[in-house]
């Protein structure tokens, strides 16, 4: 081809860049002008048939043309994309009155939520939140409480135990309680004392309502003068305000635990109401004795042995303390009406999307230790 051929080949190839109306049209033109068959990459090819003087003439000829027409289609392709924005905006509105879509955040776990809420009502009640290892030796976990080593809780079928010995040589295990943070803290401490210990304990266990490892949360009093009426006014308090009813009746009957002495067990009224479906959840409230109630065990309560107050470093001669314990996936199950305490541990989302709680809903007594139920 010669040199003067190309100005009609640009010519051309302008003017149907310049007459594209469209991204496909324009796309069009560029292969037929700069694709591997297109008239100006064919004419590039030319160059190796010539001969150096007319390479030396013709290259930066056909070169500038394949820049002009490449700047061609860039510019075009703006002004192209540019017009099909405005066409969408132009067409597509957006309510600013709408609420923004709201975007997706996590759950908080039930044993989370009432973690927090037991938190928040024991702190009304000026107890602090004490914590301890979850891998804890048999002194702390036994011994201390008044669990000598022939007790039945320390056999294997009981307990989660570890094949070594800690420096003092004394067995390691998953704890099986948090009373052992009781024992730590009278230690590190002294008296007086009022904490709570909530955490995750184990034990060798797995049906419907128990799972090797679950929640509790403990609490013990340290002063002077201590009884029982301590005992009965702050538990009464505490499942008032987290059930939120002030008919929560109590009943007190004597039991054992090592670690108390005496000890006693506490029940609550409660009655059996339809829910959802047809379904039959317990209810707490009101007296056991009264028609169509009964007594439902919730924790297990008592005055602090002595030897575990000797054993927490203080003299029993001048104080005493009450102790108390419950599960907080128990407590969970019956203020929210759930049925099965296996599922609190399946990672089932559908379960934590319809049981869950706002991540923003922080409890309080002001605002309600239940807000998001």
């Amino acid at each position: 081809m010669a040199i003067t051929d190309t100005d009609s080949l640009r010519a051309e190839a302008l003017a149907q860049v310049e007459q594209a109306d469209t991204l496909d049209a324009l796309e069009s033109a560029r292969v037929a002008f700069l694709g591997k068959q297109g008239s100006i990459a064919l004419l590039l090819k030319t160059l190796g048939k010539m001969s150096p003087d007319e390479r030396q003439v013709a290259g930066p000829a056909f070169n500038g043309l394949r820049a002009e027409v490449t700047d061609a289609i860039a510019a075009r392709k703006a002004v192209l994309e540019a017009a099909a924005l405005d066409a969408k905006l132009a067409g597509e509105t957006i309510d600013l009155s709408l609420p923004a879509p709201e975007s997706p955040i996590g759950s908080v776990h039930p044993v989370s939520q009432v973690m927090d809420e037991l938190a928040e009502i024991f702190a009304d009640l000026g107890f602090a939140v004490a914590t301890g290892p979850e891998i804890e030796d048999d002194w702390h976990n036994f011994t201390a409480l008044n669990m000598p080593e022939s007790h039945p809780a320390r056999a294997m079928h009981d307990t989660f135990y570890f094949p070594d010995a800690d420096a003092e040589g004394r067995s390691m295990l998953l704890r099986t309680h948090t009373s052992p943070v009781q024992i730590r803290t009278m230690l590190q401490d002294g008296a007086p004392l009022r904490v709570i210990a909530p955490g995750r304990v184990y034990r060798s266990d797995s049906d419907a309502t128990h799972t090797p490892m679950f929640h509790q949360i403990e609490g013990l009093v340290i002063d002077k003068g201590i009884h029982l009426g301590h005992l009965k006014w702050t538990l009464e308090t505490f499942l008032k305000a987290f059930f939120e009813r002030d008919d929560i009746v109590l009943r007190l009957r004597p039991s054992y635990f090592p670690f108390t002495e005496p000890s006693v067990e506490v029940d609550v009224g409660y009655s059996v109401e339809k829910g959802p479906n047809n379904t039959s959840r317990r209810v707490v409230g009101g007296s056991g004795d009264d028609d169509g109630h009964a007594w439902m065990e919730v924790l297990g309560s008592g005055m602090v042995n002595r030897r575990v107050i000797e054993f927490g470093g203080l003299d029993p001669d001048e104080w005493q303390g009450f102790a108390f314990g419950t599960g907080v996936d128990r407590l969970a199950m019956l203020k929210y009406g759930m049925d099965d305490l296996r599922a609190f541990f399946d990672g089932d989302l559908r379960w934590l999307k319809h049981y869950g709680f706002a991540a923003l809903d922080v409890p309080t007594l002001s605002a309600g230790v239940g807000v998001g139920a």
